[in-house]
Order: structure tokens, then sequence, then C-alpha cells
């Protein structure tokens, strides 16, 4: 990340507040509602200056509710604000490279949500931007910010399993199951780019990587068991074209095996699992639903003569946000934990936030290591696709359920 030279990284060393401004921040449940508003106001160094939405009228109305002076129903309004200097884009990943670009050419740093791009060529030419331009950028794969993960990443480093033989993801997407709620049939179809592969498959391998290095020669399969699912409204089945079964296989640096298996939809058993087996020991995390970027991360471990697992207390040490409650906040729990590192970046010159680079690449190690004889299972650029009149930002979790899951639009 280039941090050197920026007018961000001068105003935060001159200890001033950064500016941000919320292309996305909705009135009704969107995910930069229910994430970064919150996570930025649990962070000293950050200032909401302003947001925009899809029409003036709805601006106004979130900004009536969030108590946001500044409201635009455009994002080059937004962008043109002198008082921001963060641009945060919190929508549908079709208009990903369209808003990012707008910011960009106004000179504003970017921090925008994962999927960086609708497929690699957008994402690539996004970082590209980014680099002319000579602007700090994030990217929002903030699993690896979660004091749990960094805590499992320590442990590992400090020798707690002995040498890594292998590694065992099983997770659930929330989403891509028997049903879905009416919001969200924009995560269904695969031209949106914002898949199983893409969103919970995504973040865990981003997770994985910044524990125990990134996995080579990864191989991954795609399945669709499911062509279609219920709207939970209306009855009505809904075509599905995104796979709703991943699995995945590779090395890890120094040989150890890595293995995930991701499936649509909610188990009655495990709905997120991942091991970390080694000759001294093992590490287990779990969470309720298959998204450790948004989920509340439970860390046991086992060593030497324990006979079993026992709970691991991370640390306050890597608690960075401590008045946030890892489990009743944990939507931005992790996304709280990325901006305070931001911070960390801008001051001393680090990189542990994922920039756009980052980004890039990570669509890249995805997309290179798909093999499927489903050509249209793969991500694919595709135009803007609104559902109705709205676009957001939203994730899901588990299927049908709302305030977790991406079900109600803010534009």
């Amino acid at each position: 990340m280039n941090t050197s030279a920026s007018p961000l990284t001068e105003l935060v060393r001159s200890e001033k507040p950064i500016g941000v401004g919320i292309i996305g921040l909705g009135a009704h449940g969107s995910w930069a509602e229910r994430s970064h508003l919150p996570a930025l106001r649990a962070v000293p160094g950050y200032e909401l200056k302003a947001l925009s939405t899809s029409s003036k009228q709805s601006a106004e109305r979130s900004g009536q509710k969030h108590g946001v002076s500044r409201t635009f129903g455009t994002a080059a309004e937004l962008v043109a604000c002198e008082e921001v200097d963060l641009v945060v884009v919190a929508v549908k990943v079709p208009h990903h490279r369209e808003l990012v670009r707008t910011a960009l050419s106004a000179g504003k740093s970017v921090l925008c949500e994962w999927p960086l791009g609708n497929g690699l060529a957008e994402a690539e030419e996004m970082a590209r931007e980014a680099r002319s331009r000579a602007v700090p950028t994030v990217v929002g794969l903030q699993a690896r910010s979660h004091p749990a993960l960094a805590y499992a990443r320590d442990l590992v480093a400090d020798g707690y399993v002995g040498e890594v033989l292998s590694t065992t993801v099983v997770g659930s997407g929330g989403a891509w199951g028997a049903t879905v709620g009416p919001g969200d049939h924009y995560v269904l179809d695969a031209a949106n780019g914002a898949t199983l592969l893409t969103i919970p498959f995504g973040h865990t391998l981003d997770g994985l990587a910044s524990v125990l290095g990134e996995p080579e020669g990864l191989r991954i399969r795609l399945a669709s068991r499911r062509t279609s699912a219920m709207d939970t409204e209306s009855g009505q089945p809904v075509p599905m074209t995104a796979a709703d079964q991943v699995v995945a296989s590779g090395r890890l640096p120094g040989g150890a095996v890595v293995t995930f298996h991701y499936r649509g939809g909610m188990s009655r058993g495990t709905n997120f699992r991942w091991e970390i087996n080694g000759t001294e020991g093992d590490l287990v995390l779990t969470a309720p639903v298959g998204h450790p970027q948004l989920s509340p991360v439970a860390l046991e471990g086992g060593r030497g003569t324990s006979p079993g697992l026992a709970p691991l207390p991370v640390p306050e040490s890597y608690v960075r946000v401590p008045h946030l409650d890892p489990r009743a906040d944990a939507p931005l729990y992790a996304v709280a934990h990325a901006y305070r590192q931001f911070l960390d970046d801008l001051r001393e010159g680090t990189s542990a936030v994922p920039d756009f680079a980052h980004g890039a690449a990570r669509h890249r190690s995805i997309e290179s290591a798909v093999t499927t004889d489903r050509p249209d299972v793969l991500i694919s650029p595709a135009p803007a696709v609104r559902c109705g009149d709205h676009r957001c930002g939203d994730y899901p979790t588990a299927a049908g359920e709302r305030g977790a899951s991406a079900a109600v639009c803010g534009w």
C-alpha cells in the first residue's frame, strides 16, 4: 500500500480525523448501515462527513436517520465534497468499478467492499488506476483483521501446533440454499459476481492465507446441485446460476495439505469449522455460519498430552476496539478492526490491511484455480443489475434472516 506521501497519511500523522463519505449508506438495513457506520463510530480517528444513495430523497432520509448533514443523490457529488478524504464504496458488485473510478478520479482514497470487481479484469483495472493515482486504498477482506484469526496466526508462528500437516475448512454460505429472501435474488445470478465462490469462500481463503500462507497449486471445483431457490414471500422459484458447491484443494508453503468445502444454505450440523492440524497440536476455529468476516469466531486448541480441545480466549492485546462485543457486534467486529489497522498502516507505513493490488491478486488466485465442466458457472463481468430500483452492497448469511442477511436494500 502506498502510504508514504499521500494527503491521507499526512492527515493521520498530524492527528486529525479522516473525513469519510459512504456511497450506499441507506436507511433500511443496508450492509453499510449494519457494519461500516457503527464500525467507523467505534474507532477514534474517523468522522462520517457525507453519504450518497441513488436519489436525493433517499439520501436525505438516510442522513436524517444517521445524523449526517451532507447528503447527495450521486456519487460524483459526494467525491467532490472537500470534507471527504476517504470514500467507502458499499454497494452491489456490478457498480464497484464505476463508483471506484469516480472516487479515484477525484483524487480520493477508497475503501471498496469485496469482491473488488465483477471479475478479475475489473479488479486489475481498479488496481492499476489506484496505483497511478498513488492514493491509499483498502479492499474489504476484513477476515484477516479479526482478532481470533490474528491470534491464531501468532499461535501457528510460535509453534503451538508444531509443523502444520494439514488444514481443513467446511462452511455453509447461508444463501445459495433452498430458499431466498425477496431482496437476495441478486446473489443467485452468477453474472453479478456475488456468489458462494467469491463471498464466503473468497473471504475465508484470504483469512486462511493470512494465518498459514498462500496456498499453492490451488484447484477449485464448482457444482450446481440446486438450480433454483424458492422465494420466501411469493413461494415462487427463482433461477440460480451461481454454484452452490465449492470444493478446493492445494498445498501450503512447506507442503501441508489444504482442503475446503463450501455448500449453499445452512446445515443442521457444521456451518463453519476450520481445523489446523500439526505434529504437536491442533487449532479449531468455529462460527455459526461460513462467513468469518462477519461472524463470531471461537478458537479452541489442544497440544502435547492434552486429550482434547479447550477454549483459547483471545488476549486483550489483540482486541484493538475494546468496547465492541465479538458476538453481539459480529457484523462490524472485523470491519472495525480493519479500520483501526488502516490507521496504524497510515501512521507507521505498514501494509497489514489489504489494498486494491491485494484484491486483484485474490481475484486472480480464485479465478485461475477454477476448473469446471460448466463455463456458465464462472464469474464474468456483466452490466449493472438492479434489485428493483435499488442497489446495495449487502452480504447474506443465514438464508431468510433479516438484519444478518442482505435482505433489505438501503438504496
